[in-house]
């Protein structure tokens, strides 16, 4: 573990851009004896040297280029924020201080921070006075709820989210010279995903890389959109938005997919060649969420034809649920294909005869615009692109 030291990977950014410890330590108003300090402590965490010692100054090594890059893309995303709460904060702004940032600002309250953080609640007051007292001002407003974070303080929250999510990945890059696995890969996983691109995927990773910890998490699309922008979760795989949700994501088209309209297989409409959409409005249905790209397009189903969508609706993405319902009533479904092929092709549930003409939707990656993976990362998604269902490739 690398201590996080702010100053230190400051002083460590300086040495590698003026190539000299001299120079460095000028330009940050420090000693030289403590740029030789903070290299000599950097250089005993990661296990070896990050500078070549040169009778022409300081050169990175190869371990000190991966922890050069990371350091400058932390800092290219704090430094902004911190400048625009106060310039001096740069100069002494610790992680601590942050931590206790992002805490207090996720939960309104300084006691569920400190709970969160595994802290004396007067510590993470004290810490964010102490930034308060820096900035000359206040981040937090009292409500009669809690506490409510300026703007300034969100956004210098999550520029401070990010940059720590950036010194995590400095030490996965790192690990990666002695073959050890450090960190872990958190994926937004959407429904389709589930079943087609992620357990193929996965299974050729944990092969390949046995230890490394990952974590697929669930839930609603804004959900899991927010927990990638804040860089708690890497990425997303699943349908993608059109347009992309954000200015700050980009989506990877891996492929696309249609829908299929379900039913029992003993169900009446079943087997009937000459379905109209007035045959399957007249039957309750179970159907996505409202806001998903396959809710969308069932409601445009009827919508372009100058209907209105049946009124007796059961929202889930669930195939599981959905298959349930459909073997014992006279629901109608409708989801993907890719995720429903496993049901049809086991002759659990049936596809019904209907062209829907409907345009197929994109399934793919969604990241964060800059984002850079680790190795590690990088295998996953080369992985998941190689996943694409073959009768889509």
């Amino acid at each position: 573990m690398i201590s996080r030291n702010l100053r230190h990977f400051r002083l460590i950014l300086a040495v590698a851009d003026l190539g000299s410890l001299t120079r460095a330590s000028e330009a940050n108003h420090v000693s030289q004896p403590a740029v030789t300090q903070a290299i000599s402590k950097i250089e005993r965490e990661v296990g070896g040297a990050i500078f070549e010692r040169t009778r022409n100054g300081f050169f990175l090594t190869p371990r000190g280029e991966v922890l050069a890059a990371r350091f400058r893309r932390a800092f290219e995303l704090l430094d902004p924020a911190l400048a625009d709460v106060s310039p001096r904060l740069r100069l002494t702004v610790s992680q601590a201080q942050l931590q206790a940032l992002i805490a207090v600002r996720e939960a309104e309250n300084f006691t569920l921070a400190a709970r969160q953080l595994g802290l004396a609640q007067p510590t993470v007051h004290r810490a964010i006075t102490q930034i308060e007292e820096e900035a000359g001002r206040k981040l937090f407003e009292r409500a009669s709820y809690g506490i409510v974070p300026t703007r300034a303080c969100q956004a210098l929250a999550q520029a401070a989210r990010l940059a720590l999510y950036e010194f995590d990945q400095a030490e996965a890059d790192l690990a990666e010279f002695e073959g050890r696995e450090v960190g872990q890969i958190v994926i937004g996983a959407m429904p389709l995903s589930r079943s087609v691109l992620l357990p193929q995927a996965l299974a050729q990773f944990r092969a390949l890389r046995p230890l490394l910890k990952v974590r697929v998490i669930d839930g609603p699309y804004e959900l899991l959109l927010s927990g990638l922008r804040r860089g708690e979760i890497d990425l997303l795989v699943g349908a993608l938005r059109d347009p992309a949700p954000i200015g700050d994501v980009v989506q990877e088209v891996l492929f696309d997919d249609r829908l299929a309209l379900l039913a029992g297989r003993d169900h009446p409409l079943v087997g009937r060649h000459d379905l109209t959409l007035h045959d399957l409005a007249g039957y309750p249905w179970i159907v996505p969420p409202k806001g998903t790209p396959t809710r969308q397009q069932f409601e445009a189903l009827f919508a372009d034809a100058g209907m209105a969508p049946p009124a007796s609706i059961l929202e889930s993405g669930s195939i599981l649920l959905m298959r349930e319902m459909l073997g014992m009533s006279d629901h109608l479904g409708c989801i993907s294909r890719q995720q429903a092929r496993a049901e049809i092709e086991k002759g659990l549930v049936a596809a019904l005869d209907f062209a829907t003409h409907l345009p197929a939707r994109p399934i793919g990656l969604t990241l964060r615009g800059t984002w850079e993976p680790t190795g590690a990362q990088r295998l996953l998604l080369d992985l998941l692109r190689g996943a694409v269902p073959a009768e889509t490739a």
